[in-house]
């Protein structure tokens, strides 16, 4: 029923805040958890609901929130640290494997009746060898870095006594982006005129509207099949349609030279010497970004098209929305 109450993380966050009022808007009651301070540090403020509690908790300590989850039927589980930084290595397994364990733990302790995983499609890896695009049976080859600890979060997740259902969206651009996220950054830089090149290679990626990733997190809640992933992407784009689109979106030109690949990689291990001299430094070429970006991160959401009646919109408009909101918001 509507009315069920739901244990949500991360709702401060980019993906977590649009799923928070979608929940809302299907008249479901939420506790979210959000880290104490994160309010104040820019996140856009979230929605004046009498149906909405806020519980202040840290995902790596797990205990002290942990009987909140008790009275809840459902727990979404969106919070993760999403960086390239090399300042955040450190801490992107602690919240985003350890800490996905113990919320986990709680939720099978509490009985909920599902648990909607936020995965990531870095999870299924890239395009299968034969050309066709990843879906659900591939499992990506990687430990290391974000990408590498998505796949150690599903891990965890599938192996608690928690019921789980897997969402794992591609690329999700939209308004509200506000740290941003990588793919956000992608967008603010090219508005502030700060990209000057084409990617190297072949490159693609798949972007979704994140209010489509917010509308299968609903869906999933009731009708998604316990132990199941699911794919929630939008469109298979080059690179180069990437930059088409965001040329359209902001009236900036697009890139004409396109940087020969050993160039883009040397100027990121340049980069990531500089910021792990400077730990408060942002990259601004993240060694992880470069070398996907001669990969083809093509998804199928088929699966969540036939289960979970999943039906992307047209990623040029969330594109439009994503600008619109960073032109409101001036960023530097």
């Amino acid at each position: 029923m509507a009315t069920d109450r739901v244990f949500l993380t991360g709702a401060s966050g980019f993906v977590g805040s649009h799923v928070l009022r979608e929940l809302l808007a299907r008249g479901f009651a939420v506790r979210a958890l959000v880290r104490a301070g994160t309010l104040a540090d820019g996140a856009p403020a979230l929605p004046k609901d009498g149906r909405l509690e806020l519980v202040t908790g840290d995902l790596r300590r797990a205990g002290d929130f942990a009987r909140k989850v008790n009275g809840c039927r459902y727990v979404v589980h969106c919070a993760a640290l999403y960086s390239f930084a090399a300042r955040d290595r450190a801490g992107i397994d602690s919240v985003n494997v350890t800490g996905t364990a113990g919320l986990m733990a709680a939720a099978g302790l509490a009985g909920v009746d599902r648990v909607v995983l936020t995965s990531s499609s870095a999870t299924v890896g890239h395009e299968r060898p034969d050309g066709r695009p990843a879906d659900e049976t591939c499992y990506a080859d990687t430990d290391g870095g974000y990408h590498g600890s998505k796949v150690k979060q599903e891990r965890a997740a599938f192996a608690g006594r928690a019921p789980v259902v897997a969402l794992l969206p591609t690329a999700p651009v939209g308004p509200g982006d506000w740290k941003p996220t990588p793919t956000g950054k992608l967008i603010v830089d090219f508005l502030r005129g700060r990209i000057g090149a084409k990617a190297p290679g072949r490159g693609g990626m798949n972007l979704v509207a994140v209010e489509d990733v917010a509308r299968a997190h609903a869906v999933a809640l009731e009708r998604g099949h316990i132990g199941e992933r699911y794919v929630i992407g939008g469109e298979n784009l080059s690179m180069d349609e990437v930059w088409l689109m965001l040329a359209g979106a902001t009236g900036k030109p697009m890139p004409s030279w396109r940087v020969p690949y050993a160039v883009a990689l040397a100027v990121a291990y340049a980069d990531e010497v500089r910021c792990s001299l400077r730990r408060d430094a942002v990259p601004f070429a993240p060694l992880e970004g470069v070398r996907m970006s001669r990969e083809r991160m093509f998804a199928d959401s088929s699966k969540a098209m036939r289960e979970l009646d999943f039906r992307p919109t047209p990623v040029r408009e969330a594109i439009e929305r994503a600008v619109a909101w960073y032109r409101d918001r001036k960023p530097e």
